[in-house]
């Protein structure tokens, strides 16, 4: 399997090149050159199967070529062993025709833990193998820079810095990003927002010379690996409500677009899926995009949802450039005009290519403390600000012949204000997180400054 650049002007790379090169040197993020592609018969085949030999089932030909099957096997099985529930990845029905998955049973409590914990592995393995270290950067709207740091602690190859918007993120999400003591471990608190965090990290990567003396590596999910380990969940999910022989409609809360772009990957992949609903909150660019066609920025607003407080959503680009169809030139010149300008129309004529597998909508902070109640009251299920969203958008949505099925994204215990404020339940974090808020913390507060950023990385590894 080979990858190609979103911007067309990268070298085409092998799996282990693509996994720690991260961006690509043009600045395009990178893709496979085709799509694995999984029949009827190879998906029932997938029925009674655990969740990690699904995952590696659907995952494998993406590193083919790059690591033996034996050892990826090994890498996955261990990925998912300590996860807090036997299924991994449960599935619950809260009506006829519209069931959640619960993608918070991880160690850090949220769905970037289904790839940053096999991410952190298969770094491991590549650089042991080489000799090499890397210095891994990464933006964090709350949930990434915690599934990050547990995945990568105390591996000898690699230093992590992570940054998050000061004040920007619960205080679960802080802690447990700032309470890990390992020396490997580096936190930034940055007078900003997401954005300012995530175009940091995208400067970096297009300073050649940074890059190549600090052998700088990510862990967002501008890395592909991110996205094939998520793809595995949109698999396993749909075989569990009945697929191939049952179609499956999804709804995402994102923001950054990366997880609903996995499961447009899985769709690509032969997997029956009857479209996409996305939820957003009141940062709502993804939604006014495919209600509007026109992608406009605005400021973001600080919301009961914070993962999702963002108007540049980067995997956007991994989309884009299926509908551009290999145009990396024209691509790379509208992202350019969108970045100048704030704003951008990408053609009618694509706009409504991506309507006929996404839709969109939104919920306000009161709409989101509403549905927050209403779920809990109606069902028992008690959801945080961002699952509900994608849980109350599934229910909203135009009904179809398809069984729908929302993404959990975190646990309620990340967000306790909230959920207790909407619901009148405080939800307690697990056991092994009970002294969450006895630990001592350990972050460094800079200034929305590029120059001043590169240089606290580089004082700190010297």
């Amino acid at each position: 399997m080979q990858y190609v650049s979103t911007r067309g002007k990268a070298p085409a790379l092998s799996f282990d090149d693509v996994l720690l090169t991260g961006l690509a040197r043009d600045g395009g993020l990178y893709l496979p050159e085709s799509w694995p592609q999984f029949s009827e018969d190879d998906i029932r085949d997938m029925r009674g199967l655990s969740y990690a030999d699904m995952a590696v089932r659907v995952m494998y030909p993406f590193v083919e070529g790059s690591i033996p099957k034996d050892d990826f096997n090994e890498l996955v099985q261990d990925a998912y062993k300590e996860f807090g529930h036997p299924s991994v990845a449960p599935l619950k029905q809260l009506d006829a025709d519209q069931w959640v998955m619960e993608l918070f049973h991880g160690p850090t409590l949220a769905f970037k833990d289904y790839a940053l914990q096999l991410l952190g592995r298969l770094f491991d393995y590549v650089l042991k193998k080489r000799g090499e270290k890397v210095t891994i950067v990464g933006a964090t709207s709350g949930d990434t820079g915690s599934a990050a740091i547990e995945a990568c602690r105390d591996r000898e190859c690699i230093d992590i810095f992570i940054m998050h918007p000061k004040g920007r993120v619960s205080d679960v999400q802080r802690r447990q990003m700032t309470t890990i003591m390992s020396e490997n471990v580096h936190n930034i608190a940055v007078e900003g927002t997401f954005d300012d965090c995530q175009d940091a990290v995208k400067a970096m990567f297009n300073d050649m010379d940074f890059r190549d003396k600090l052998n700088l590596s990510a862990v967002n999910s501008i890395n592909w690996a991110r996205i094939m380990a998520q793809v595995a969940y949109y698999f396993w999910a749909a075989v569990q409500v009945g697929a191939p022989d049952r179609k499956t409609r999804f709804a995402v809360p994102t923001g950054n677009f990366g997880n609903v772009f996995a499961g447009y990957c899985a769709q690509q992949m032969g997997l029956p899926i009857d479209g996409f609903i996305i939820g957003s909150n009141r940062n709502d660019i993804l939604t006014r995009y495919f209600n509007t066609g026109v992608m406009k920025m605005e400021t973001v607003e600080p919301s009961l949802s914070p993962s999702m407080d963002i108007q540049i959503s980067s995997n956007f680009e991994r989309l884009l450039a299926q509908h551009y169809a290999g145009d990396g030139a024209a691509l790379d010149q509208a992202l350019t005009d969108f970045r100048n300008n704030g704003e951008v129309d990408f053609g009618k004529d694509r706009w409504q290519a991506m309507c006929k597998d996404f839709t969109a909508q939104c919920l306000d902070d009161e709409e989101t403390k509403k549905a927050i109640s209403d779920f809990y009251h109606q069902t028992g299920e008690l959801l945080d600000p961002h699952s509900v969203i994608g849980c109350a958008v599934a229910r909203d949505g135009e009904k179809t012949d398809a069984v729908t099925v929302a993404l959990a994204t975190a646990h309620p215990a990340k967000f306790p204000a909230a959920v207790k404020e909407a619901s009148g339940v405080h939800p307690d974090l697990p056991e092994r997180l009970s002294d969450l808020f006895d630990r001592d913390e350990r972050f460094d507060v800079l200034e929305n400054d590029l120059d001043g950023i590169k240089a606290y990385i580089e004082e700190t590894l010297a």
